[in-house]
């Protein structure tokens, strides 16, 4: 029989699958709607390729995102790091 401990670091580490599996779930269920079926039916593999690259480059660099504070995630990042190496800077 396992330790407890070895229980719930198995627990943690299935809870934490479960939501990353779901998140991607999620991601791939817009990524169809969005791109997939509205914009079908594709000609070739290679134009749902080219397709793909597209709206994965609007979706991480260009779309605005209200947990973004309604800006772009890539815009978010910079500010992020901006502030960050601005506070390292403040304290030394």
């Amino acid at each position: 029989m396992s330790s407890p401990s070895r229980r719930n670091d198995h627990h943690w580490r299935l809870d934490i699958y479960r939501s990353i599996n779901a998140l991607a779930e999620s991601v791939n269920g817009l990524y169809k709607t969005e791109l997939v079926h509205r914009k079908g039916p594709w000609r070739t593999a290679d134009d749902l390729e080219l397709a793909t690259f597209e709206w994965v480059d609007w979706y991480n660099n260009r779309r605005i995102h209200s947990g973004c504070g309604n800006m772009p995630p890539a815009e978010f990042e910079s500010l992020f790091y901006l502030q960050n190496e601005t506070d390292i800077v403040a304290e030394v």
